[in-house]
């Protein structure tokens, strides 16, 4: 491996004296040749230098960075591998050949590689047509591409602007020229074939014109950046003859008259299109950054300027490979994000993957959202993330694997809910609320979750609570006490209602989540349920009725009736009837509830009716009273309020 001696502007893999695989070819165009590897802003960079006698390639990271290092395998694989601490070891963040188009000309002499394709495959240039047909047709391209039309050597001849491509091999360098000399050089050669030119930042010339003679090696069609590459053409191949297919003079006389109207309509419709292009992009805030030697790694700008450096942006066919093509045997669940998927990378370590769904409610703006606040937070109730990845249009987040999953499989579901018996339920409220605390109180910064729930809430080998997903995560700043939104997110039931109905956001706002939590943990029933017992409207309307006659241990899941602490779960019932208190005033901290839930002689105030809780049942042969109408139309609002997920 090592840059191409008889160029100095590419690098190149060899595998014996042939080549493995190529890079981009130098462009000159990024400031002091630095190249960004990693593209999440200045944290890894190769510095290429060119001088007039010699050429060098430089690896280097900045001081906040994590360690990486490059690898050749035996294989012939050239590896970039950071340091995740977190993990303990070597994780992928780049590799190449690891895709389709990346093995050296793999599509034949002058065959392009069309990597933005879905799936990528092999093409012919405009004026070109596959050498063998069949063998094409069988996916043989080891043949390429011939001329359809033979060069004439004439002022006949014409360029055809192939764009975003990497430029082919065997390239002849040709300093200091206009890209008008450049373009009369390779028409002044009968052997030229191609020319590219570009303007050059760094090296001995200002300009870098590149020609080619014979054959095309080793081309490819980029999703995102490239070259533009001038293909000489006969003029024929850029405007068909007018008279191929028979076409008399009558017919031209008719086309001169069509033609301007026909072309006007085209423009206008090509113009519309193409502002109409600009505006999705813009309100999609998604541009890729173009690491112009070693190939693209897609990622928003709007990261890259994000303090994120504690994440590495792991390749994206490292993560294919590792959740065997995001297959449905490793899929492990499905959420308001996405599918989320097991994963095992080379060295065995398990991950889990959460693959944005094109047709989830949620979008980039989450994905950055909890891409940002996660690098920010380290606590041991709170789930790892490990890394992230943009490919064109997937958004990945790569997680630690937990085989417990989620606190909703065991405590809803009757053949798992015994296996955590009251110790381990009481152990896992208590994490829950240290990790609340350190988002509301210790973190670097000051976060309303805003959607707290069981499913939200993972368990490692060991039961120990992890929070998750921060898509809807919200900061608030050092002296505020509460927000507003115009945009209600989260999950009906673990609302509160200033935030259902008014869009306030409080830290009080995660606690009434909390209580609510706690409540299904006590009693392994969810709160949506329904509960026919007196006025009950839901299951805080239920533990609510039964707390009032004195009956709280009732409340008790039948499957750890014979684990449980009476005074234990006592204070757990009140404790949660307290988070869910209608006024957000009335509501204990964080920081009180863990003091209340450590100390087991804590004193604690009698609650309050719960909100959304206590009204009349339907009932056909009746008309419901003025207070029950009225509170059931305040839980219809909420409903219709609710982005549901």
């Amino acid at each position: 491996f090592g840059v191409d001696p008889r160029t100095t502007l590419q690098v190149i893999t060899w595998r014996g004296s042939e080549p493995y695989w190529r890079s981009h070819v130098w462009n000159g165009w990024a400031a002091s040749s630095v190249r960004r590897i990693n593209a999440t802003g200045a944290l890894y960079v190769l510095t290429y230098s060119r001088g007039s006698r010699e050429a060098s390639l430089a690896f280097s990271q900045t001081e906040v960075s994590a360690p990486a290092r490059y690898v050749l395998e035996p294989t012939g694989t050239l590896k970039m591998l950071v340091w995740v601490e977190a993990m303990g070891y070597w994780v992928e963040a780049w590799s190449r050949p690891s895709m389709f188009c990346d093995p050296y000309n793999q599509c034949g002499p002058s065959g392009t590689c069309d990597s933005s394709g879905d799936p990528p495959t092999c093409r012919c240039l405009q004026g070109f047509v596959p050498r063998n047909q069949t063998e094409w047709g069988r996916k043989n391209f080891s043949g390429g591409c011939v001329r359809r039309v033979q060069l004439r050597c004439d002022s006949g001849d014409k360029f055809y602007r192939a764009q975003r491509m990497k430029l082919p091999d065997r390239l002849t360098l040709v300093g200091n020229k206009t890209e008008g000399l450049c373009q009369a050089e390779c028409l002044g050669s009968c052997d030229c074939s191609a020319y590219a030119f570009a303007n050059v930042s760094e090296g001995p010339d200002s300009s870098r014109c590149l020609l080619w003679v014979g054959e095309l090696l080793d081309l490819e069609k980029v999703a995102n950046g490239g070259e533009d590459l001038h293909v000489r053409l006969v003029a024929s191949e850029l405007v068909p003859d007018a008279q191929a297919d028979g076409s008399t003079d009558k017919d031209k006389s008719l086309l001169l008259i069509l033609l301007p109207s026909v072309a006007s309509g085209v423009l206008l419709l090509v113009t519309a299109g193409y502002f109409l292009k600009r505006r999705i992009e813009k309100q999609r805030n998604f541009r890729t950054n173009e690491a112009v030697m070693f190939g693209g790694l897609n990622v928003s700008t709007s990261l890259m300027d994000k303090d994120i450096t504690e994440l590495p942006l792991i390749d994206y066919s490292a993560i294919v490979a590792a959740t065997n093509n995001f297959s449905p045997e490793n899929k492990l669940g499905q959420g308001g994000f996405g599918p989320v998927y097991k994963g095992t990378f080379s060295q065995g370590h398990e991950i889990a993957v959460k693959r944005l769904s094109r047709s989830s409610g949620q979008g980039f703006e989450e994905f950055k959202n909890e891409v940002e606040l996660i690098a920010k937070l380290q606590h041991t109730n709170l789930v790892r993330l490990l890394g992230w990845c943009t490919h064109e249009d997937e958004k990945l987040l790569i997680y630690e694997y937990l085989p417990n999953k989620s606190l909703d499989k065991f405590i809803f579901e009757p053949s798992r809910s015994p296996a955590l018996d009251w110790g381990k339920r009481f152990h896992i409220i208590e994490g829950i609320a240290q990790g609340i605390l350190y988002l509301h109180c210790y973190s670097r910064l000051r976060v309303i979750h805003r959607d707290l729930k069981t499913s939200n809430i993972l368990l490692d080998g060991a039961m120990n609570p992890k929070i998750s997903d921060f898509g809807l995560a919200r900061i608030i700043g050092g002296n505020q006490t509460e927000a507003n939104t115009n945009r209600v997110v989260g999950t009906y039931g673990y609302m509160s209602p200033e935030y259902a109905l008014n869009g306030i956001i409080s830290d009080k706002s995660d606690v009434f989540s909390f209580g609510v939590i706690v409540l299904e943990i006590v009693t392994g029933k969810r709160t949506t349920g329904f509960y026919p017992y007196k006025e009950s409207l839901n299951l805080l309307g239920y533990a609510w009725q039964l707390w009032e006659e004195g009956k709280a241990l009732e409340l008790v899941d039948s499957a750890i009736e014979s684990s449980v602490h009476a005074p234990e779960v006592v204070k757990c019932i009140q404790l949660g009837l307290l988070c869910i208190q209608e006024n957000a005033a009335d509501r204990p901290t964080m920081s009180s509830i863990v003091k209340m839930l450590s100390n087991e002689n804590a004193t604690m105030p009698s609650p309050k009716q719960p909100s959304f809780a206590i009204g009349k049942h339907p009932n056909p042969g009746t008309t419901n009273s003025t207070t029950s109408t009225s509170k059931e139309s305040i839980n219809e609002l909420t409903i219709s309020v609710v982005e549901g997920r």
